[in-house]
């Protein structure tokens, strides 16, 4: 039968230490159970348990030895420790936390707060895993995209990096910047919904045809769809808006300036730099130069103009990415 039972690996020499915590725990967890240091590390290796409860006074490793070899371990280092000790002075909370504790108990421990923070700290886990799917999705499906618009999968890889480096630039915050990165692979997985013939079209499309692949935009917001996530709310945000322009001559809505959200005005600005620059079945890449004059010249009409100013201040570490990524290529 399938289980969900998770492991905790229990640590300490004192068996009485043991049984309590044995005593605490038993009824919803699956135990393992150490006595010093080595034999922590090896469980811990072996058995990949999802969470170690970890004595700090021991003979031979300490409980600050063996926590510096789980993290230094790339089997183990993502396991969560929870220090279980006597030791109570502020010093050493601090070093276990300088060392990636995640929680620090002083014994006698209660038993009630051992079981709220082994299940907070679980909880803690699960969503990190969570959060790893999504993200994994997010990006397939981005890709999926550019392979139906016989893209490499590279100019997902570059733009998503322009678009932070960007936002980084203009202010937005590392971590409203690292969901840009991971939101803006999906800007066009709306081309799924558009047909072959229209999408892989060598020549100019017909004003129908053109109708037809404005679609995409809105297409991508329906698959995205509403969400609870600040990811895949970012994500039909772009996917929906990152063809407006400033000037308000865009699709699909005719948003205007300061109306079209700001994770799809740094979107539009990544999306057309790296389109400019790429070579493609129906025109070669542009230099540089010439791609940064457009850009330059669409400032206030197709592009943000603080945004534009943020994109040639971190141009060279644009560059960089753009540089990196035609390396991969080769």
């Amino acid at each position: 039968m399938l289980t969900d039972t998770k492991t905790l690996l229990l640590v300490d020499d004192e068996p009485a230490n043991l049984q309590v915590l044995r005593n605490v725990l038993s009824d919803q967890y699956r135990l393992l159970f150490a006595k010093d240091g080595n034999r922590a590390l090896e469980l811990a290796r072996s058995e990949q348990p999802d969470l170690v409860l970890l004595d700090v006074m021991m003979p031979g490793l300490s409980g600050y030895e063996v926590c510096n070899a789980l993290k230094a371990g790339q089997d183990t280092r993502a396991i969560p420790v929870i220090f279980v000790t006597a030791l109570s002075d502020a010093d050493d909370e601090a070093r276990g936390f300088e060392l990636g504790a995640v929680d620090y108990l002083t014994k006698p421990v209660n038993a009630a707060i051992v079981k709220a923070r082994v299940k907070n700290h679980l909880s803690l886990v699960r969503m990190d895993e969570l959060i790893e799917t999504r993200l994994a999705v997010v990006q397939r499906l981005g890709r999926a995209a550019e392979y139906k618009d016989n893209e490499t999968g590279l100019h997902v890889i570059r733009m998503s990096h322009f678009s932070r480096l960007i936002a980084l630039e203009a202010g937005l915050g590392e971590a409203w910047s690292d969901t840009l990165l991971n939101a803006a692979p999906m800007h066009d997985i709306g081309k799924i919904g558009i047909p072959d013939a229209i999408l892989q079209k060598p020549g100019k499309l017909e004003p129908d045809e053109w109708v037809i692949m404005q679609r995409h935009a809105e297409i991508g917001a329906e698959i995205i769809g509403e969400d609870g996530s600040d990811l895949l709310n970012m994500a039909r945000e772009v996917a929906m808006n990152h063809h407006e322009k400033w000037d308000g001559s865009g699709y699909p809505k005719g948003l205007k300036g300061t109306a079209i959200p700001i994770s799809a005005r740094i979107v539009a600005l990544a999306d057309v730099f790296d389109a400019l620059t790429s070579e493609r079945p129906y025109k070669k890449a542009w230099p540089i130069e010439q791609a940064t004059d457009l850009i330059r010249e669409q400032s206030g009409k197709h592009f943000d103009p603080e945004l534009v100013e943020a994109f040639f201040r971190c141009l060279p570490a644009i560059l960089d990415v753009r540089q990196r990524w035609q390396e991969e290529a080769a």
